[in-house]
């Protein structure tokens, strides 16, 4: 389970910032930064925030509110636009930039699930595997994948077609076959290699 050693290690205020979606053939990249107070948190939080693939979705979306009612938090996002204009990784490092413009506070640090810093206007540094290890990466990682997944579930009830409410935009069977029938929608990445090969 992901602990606070790496946070404590740095000292002051540390931001934990992970991205959700940087795979998808539709909708936006999200990030989130997240600053926890060990000393705010409920035991829950630190007995339970694991990295949001490993949890269930009842499971993320508890404990997203939790973080939500007891730590700071920022999210930020790049558009389906911004992905095919400055390519997705550029796009994810725009929105964890966004995620953390987008905090209560100004943080002192920034530790980043991966192996690219961003430009962030703080001290960061970059931990691989950080949402096992770090508890506020951890902490961001199930705000940035639970942001999503509803975004994703409102788009899904305007294009139903393509299962967005289950797959989350993922190249999925059923989307692929909705890609063959209904064609591409303006929420879908025309630079991924899926949909521009449909657009030819």
């Amino acid at each position: 389970m992901p602990d606070y050693a790496i946070e404590d290690s740095l000292g002051g205020t540390v931001a934990g910032i992970d991205e959700a979606g940087r795979g998808p053939w539709a909708g936006p990249v999200i990030a989130a930064a997240v600053v926890l107070d060990p000393a705010a948190m409920p035991g829950t939080l630190a007995g339970e925030v694991d990295d949001s693939k490993k949890l269930k979705k009842p499971a993320r979306e508890r404990l997203h509110d939790l973080i939500r009612a007891h730590a700071a938090v920022g999210v930020g996002a790049a558009s389906v636009a911004e992905i095919d204009a400055l390519n997705i990784l550029a796009a994810t490092m725009l929105a964890m930039r966004r995620a953390v413009d987008a905090l209560p506070l100004r943080p002192d640090h920034a530790i980043v699930d991966g192996n690219r810093v961003p430009e962030l206007g703080v001290p960061a540094r970059c931990i691989i595997g950080g949402d096992g290890r770090a508890l506020s990466i951890a902490a961001a990682s199930i705000i940035a994948k639970v942001t999503r997944d509803r975004i994703m579930a409102g788009l899904a009830e305007e294009c139903p077609e393509y299962g967005w409410e289950g797959n989350a935009g993922y190249g999925t069977k059923r989307h692929s076959e909705a890609l063959a029938v209904h064609g591409v929608t303006r929420h879908h990445r025309r630079s991924f290699a899926p949909i521009a090969k449909l657009l030819k």
